[in-house]
């Protein structure tokens, strides 16, 4: 396995189009593992209460639509 070190030194390296499709697949792999994050906590309830409290507000009209 490389180290942070090796891969920081190696993407130094690359030319500005690799660098750009780095760029683009890292966000890619960031946004998915952001999103099973997010799914895991829905499944085991850690988002319910602000849930919660946003259906109370909604309900309570201190809402405001974007």
């Amino acid at each position: 396995m490389l180290s942070v070190q090796a891969i920081e030194e190696a993407i130094q390296q690359l030319p500005e189009p690799d660098l750009i499709r780095l760029r683009d697949w890292f966000a890619q792999f960031d946004e998915s593992l952001w999103d099973k994050q997010i799914e895991q906590d829905a499944h085991a309830g850690k988002l319910d209460n602000l849930a919660a409290e946003a259906l109370a507000e909604y309900h309570n009209g201190q809402s405001i639509e974007l």
